[in-house]
């Protein structure tokens, strides 16, 4: 039966060789390349890649690469059967793989169309079987990414920080390098357009693990960052790119995001592409500062901006009134917090709340009563709070309790002509309420 399939498999490749012969495609010896592509294919569909093996090898030598694309597809599938069978002979392995990677460049040199695969293909081979070997792996890596660019795969752009951080823990490149690759990978991911679902997973993972990669190499201290990227900004104080990528960077660098380098950054992104997120970035790194005008003004930026969603913006205007509040500014901390108590039901209780401890901490001029007033208005606020959230029952209760030790007496308001249970409007440090006299 051996025999026979051999002579059909003859007969074939003869007849498909009279057809070629004037093409030329098949180069010198076409009848010899002709058949033995025809002999390893019917073995290569039977996935007798140990019969298919001998016949591809003498078509590889016979055959120009233009003449079939798919000798070089099966090749590599040939390939990784034998590299894996041999894997205790270290030589013959390393030039199976060696081979291997041949294979794919031919690919790419000859089919320009499919070039982008047959590297992305490469890479994810350079990965599988080099081994101990960072320098051959980068290099790999690094000319896939030369030729592929933002069609890179991901996890090439992931294999490629690894090499290079294995190559700068060997002292045989720079931290410059690794950073400046670092950023260049990043750039590429965020330019490749993922095709699906899980291409789009497949990228977020790798963009954390790059960035974790990255962080816990030790590659650069904020120190020699700030050395490196100082110069770099003020040479070129309007590259959005460079600004997002030294805030990239140094953010991924544990307490690199206190000191003038980043803020100026940051503040570069905002101005020259502006944002929401950015605006709000730089509030948090002025009131870190203690630059209290300067955060409020970009807070109130950002919740300016149309690029918030609504829930967003209520969380982020309870936590510019509680700001406020914190350093000293009440007036704008009682509108803001008014704010989301009238917009924001999940917030409502937090924000009266807040209001009642406004009210309780603000000290008032005029006489006795004006002073003792705006402890009415906080438990006003408290009771409020609770009613809006009973989560805050207690702590509530327990400021009620704190504030009304502060209530006049009732012979002291008599004395003031002011009564239990008569309406009284406070007007105070910018703030303005009406409540109900309450007395000891």
């Amino acid at each position: 039966m051996k025999k026979l399939t051999l002579v059909i498999l003859t007969l074939s490749a003869m007849l498909l060789a009279n057809d070629v012969f004037a093409q030329g495609k098949y180069g010198a010896d076409s009848a010899k390349c002709v058949t033995n592509l025809s002999f390893y294919k019917e073995y290569f569909k039977q996935k007798n890649y140990e019969e298919a093996l001998p016949s591809w090898r003498k078509a590889y030598d016979f055959c120009p690469p233009t003449a079939n694309q798919t000798m070089l597809i099966d090749g590599t599938t040939l390939l990784r059967q034998l590299i894996t069978k041999n894997s205790k002979d270290i030589n013959y392995r390393n030039a199976l793989i060696d081979s291997l990677l041949t294979l794919h460049k031919t690919r790419a040199q000859y089919y320009p169309a499919n070039a982008v695969t047959a590297y992305n293909n490469m890479g994810q081979d350079l990965h599988n079987y080099v081994r101990n070997d960072a320098r051959k792996l980068y290099d790999g890596f690094e000319s896939i990414i030369a030729n592929n660019q933002e069609k890179t795969r991901p996890t090439t752009l992931l294999y490629d920080m690894q090499a290079a951080v294995d190559l700068f823990q060997a002292g045989q490149i720079g931290a410059e390098d690794v950073i400046n690759l670092y950023q260049r990978n990043g750039d590429l991911l965020e330019q490749f357009k993922p095709a699906n679902d899980t291409e789009k997973e497949q990228v977020a993972n790798v963009k954390n693990d790059m960035g974790s990669l990255f962080a816990s190499s030790k590659v650069a201290s904020c120190e020699s960052l700030i050395e490196l990227y100082t110069p770099r900004l003020a040479a070129d104080s309007e590259n959005l790119q460079l600004a997002q990528s030294i805030v990239k960077t140094m953010g991924m660098t544990e307490g690199c995001d206190n000191n003038d380098l980043f803020l100026k950054a940051v503040t570069t992104m905002n101005n020259l592409d502006p944002s929401a997120n950015s605006a709000y970035y730089l509030y948090r790194l002025h009131g870190a500062r203690g630059n209290v005008k300067e955060a409020i003004v970009y807070m109130e930026n950002a919740l300016a901006s149309n690029d918030v969603e609504d829930s967003r913006k209520a969380d982020w205007t309870y936590e510019l009134a509680t700001f406020c509040f914190k350093n000293g500014e009440s007036a704008r901390a009682f509108e803001y917090a008014s704010k989301v108590a009238a917009e924001s039901e999940s917030l409502s209780g937090k924000a009266y709340f807040l209001i009642g401890n406004i009210w309780g901490s603000t000290r008032c001029g005029g006489d006795e009563i004006a002073r003792r007033a705006p402890y009415w208005v906080a438990c006003d606020y408290m009771n409020k709070a609770k009613a809006a959230d009973p989560s805050l029952t207690d702590e509530a209760n327990r400021y009620i309790n704190q504030y009304s030790v502060y209530f006049p007496e009732t012979a002291e308001a008599f004395m003031y002509d002011i009564t239990k249970g008569q309406s009284y409007t406070v007007v105070c440090g910018g703030m303005r309420a009406t409540t109900t006299v309450r007395t000891r």
